[in-house]
Order: C-alpha cells, then sequence, then structure tokens
C-alpha cells in the first residue's frame, strides 16, 4: 500500500484519508444503530399485539362459554323492604369494568389462599371450617392452606376508638372487623399470600351505623374475617354449611376486588340478613364467574367439575346436580 501513496503533500493526504476513514466508520455505526432501532422497535409493538390479541381471545371465548349458564341464575328483581339493596345503592359491576379496573388478583410470587381460625372453635365449628377450606379451593382454583388456630386476643384502643362493644339486642360481645383486617391480619400476612381470610366465632361489627356484619374483606389489602356466630339460627347442619360456604366465598371475592354484584341472584350480591343470604344461590353468576375464572385462570367446565365433586362429597345433592348441568352447557357447542 505504501509505495502507492503519491510522494508530495502526503501529510494532508494522510489527514485526508483519516478524515474518511473516520466518516465512514461513523457512518457505520449511525447505520447500524438506526437498524438496531428499527428491529427493536419493530420487535416490542408485535410482541405486544400478540399478547393483546392472546388476552382478547381468551376473554371472549370465556364470555362466551359464561354466558351459557345464564338460564341457572335469576335476574336481580326489587329489593325487599329489609334487604341489603333498599338501604344500599349501588351499581354492580360488570366482567369488562373488573378487567378495566386493574384488580387484585394472584401472581406467580402470592398463589396462596391462607383460612386463619380465630379464636376458640367446638368440634362442629372447627368441621365446617375444614369444609369451607376445602370450597374455596374447588370454588377459586387455587392452593388453600389452613393455619393453625390462633386465640383472639384484643389490643388497646387506638385513638380512643374501641375495638369491641356490646350488641343492644343480643347482649354478646362483638368485635370490630377494622381491628381484625389491619391489627391481626395485615401485619401477619405471608409473603406467598393471594389472600389470608380468618373464621371468627365472635360477632362481628364494622362500625356504629350497623347492627352487625357476617363479614368483610378488604378491597385492597388481600385479607378478610367472617363469623360463624349467627350462621346457625333457626337452621339444620346443612343450611349450617351452606351458609358457612357463601359468606367465605363472598368475603373472599371482595379481596380479589369483586364488587357486589346487583345483575343476577348471585353469592357476590350484598346480604342483610340470613333470609337474604339463604335466597342467595352457592355459586357466582356468569358475570362474577367470569372474574373468577379469569384470575384464577381456569376453565369453567374444570371449575364446575370441582365444585360438583365437593358438593357430591358433603352431601350437598341438589347443588352438585346444578354443578354437572352447569359442564353439560358449557360444553355444548
Amino acid at each position: 500500500m505504501r509505495k502507492n501513496l503519491p510522494t508530495k503533500n502526503t501529510k494532508g493526504t494522510k489527514k485526508r484519508d483519516l478524515s474518511k476513514v473516520i466518516v465512514f466508520v461513523f457512518l457505520v455505526c449511525f447505520v447500524g444503530m438506526i437498524l438496531s432501532s428499527c428491529s427493536k422497535v419493530d420487535e416490542k409493538p408485535a410482541s405486544n399485539m400478540s399478547a393483546a390479541r392472546e388476552a382478547k381471545k381468551e376473554i371472549k371465548e370465556l364470555r362466551d362459554s359464561i354466558k351459557k349458564v345464564e338460564p341457572f341464575f335469576k335476574v336481580m328483581g326489587n329489593p325487599g323492604a329489609s334487604d341489603w339493596l333498599a338501604s344500599h345503592t349501588e351499581a354492580g359491576q360488570t366482567f369488562e369494568e373488573y378487567l378495566d379496573a386493574d384488580p387484585t388478583r394472584p401472581t406467580k410470587e402470592r398463589q396462596k389462599i391462607y383460612v386463619l381460625p380465630l379464636g376458640t372453635f367446638d368440634a362442629k365449628q372447627q368441621k365446617l371450617i375444614a369444609q369451607t377450606t376445602e370450597y374455596l379451593a374447588a370454588f377459586y382454583d387455587l392452593p388453600v392452606e389452613q393455619m393453625s388456630a390462633q386465640p383472639l386476643e384484643l389490643g388497646p384502643p387506638k385513638g380512643g376508638t374501641p375495638n369491641t362493644r356490646q350488641n343492644q339486642l343480643t347482649k354478646k360481645r362483638q368485635i370490630k372487623t377494622g381491628y381484625i383486617l389491619n391489627d391481626i391480619l395485615m401485619p401477619m400476612l405471608p409473603k406467598d399470600a393471594a389472600a389470608l381470610i380468618a373464621f371468627t366465632a365472635d360477632d362481628l361489627y364494622p362500625d356504629e351505623s350497623m347492627n352487625y356484619v357476617f363479614g368483610q374483606g378488604s378491597l385492597e389489602n388481600r385479607v378478610g374475617v367472617w363469623s360463624l356466630f349467627r350462621l346457625d339460627d333457626h337452621t339444620d347442619e346443612r343450611g349450617f354449611l351452606l351458609r358457612t360456604l357463601k359468606i367465605a366465598s363472598h368475603e373472599m371475592g371482595h379481596m380479589f376486588s369483586m364488587k357486589h354484584c346487583t345483575k343476577y341472584e348471585c353469592v357476590m350480591s350484598g346480604t342483610n340478613h340470613l333470609g337474604e343470604t339463604d335466597r342467595r344461590p352457592i355459586d357466582a353468576c356468569p358475570e362474577c364467574s367470569a372474574k373468577i375464572c379469569w384470575l384464577s385462570d381456569s376453565k369453567p367446565a374444570e371449575r364446575y367439575t370441582r365444585l360438583a365433586e365437593f358438593c357430591r362429597k358433603n352431601g350437598l345433592t341438589k347443588e352438585a346436580e346444578e354443578f354437572i348441568r352447569k359442564i353439560e352447557a358449557v360444553k355444548k357447542s
């Protein structure tokens, strides 16, 4: 190469050649960056679009499948004078509204539901808690673990607000739900918990405006509590079980950001008294079942199969037969 260079002006030529090399290298790098950027820009939207299409397809398939069980549910009628909707104005929540609300749902790191017996229970109540733990696993298609029972210890009031009161009608002690949720359950929420819900045999109240509540679940904090105190009033063992399953699955729904259902008679509908609880079905309506299948990534037919098996095992023959009919309905083309 050297022997072909001119003998004059060598220094200036070298500078020009060096400049050309620098410009060439710069252009190569610049073009490479542009191509690389274009490649990355093209990749990301394609990936996002693919995921969006899959999600849209999944939601459509779920909606189409769940629609087939609409005949099994009664449309919500006008409330009675003492029913929940007579004193609470609620808009309800469709499946699509639920998705748009960015709801709390299980994650890869938080998959498990924990059930905590809180306080003292007799043998009948202990059996009921075990049955309900099994039902929640079938209902939400998530692993459920029953924790060891813990005493219900009451700490000092915070800010002068009492944690308990005496009910004026029953003359029995009631415990404030906020105390259990915030002071007991929140600090002990396991790291892998999708939700933590406690059973208690004590009567509950949320605030001074209400006489009592069957249970209460947090829409944001993944904790909840429900009481067995009133659920055995004027009923047999089967009725006691059904009421407990309904209240438990209802409160768990709140912990996954599900609001009260106002479209159908549904296990997620609000209840003001035991008569209203008894009137509700044991299962979630089409709108709410779609939410459950979406949050747990389960198929309707598989979910109904698990629920039918639970009902057969626990002597709920009528409910088992209805779940079987739902299986047949969703499998029809």
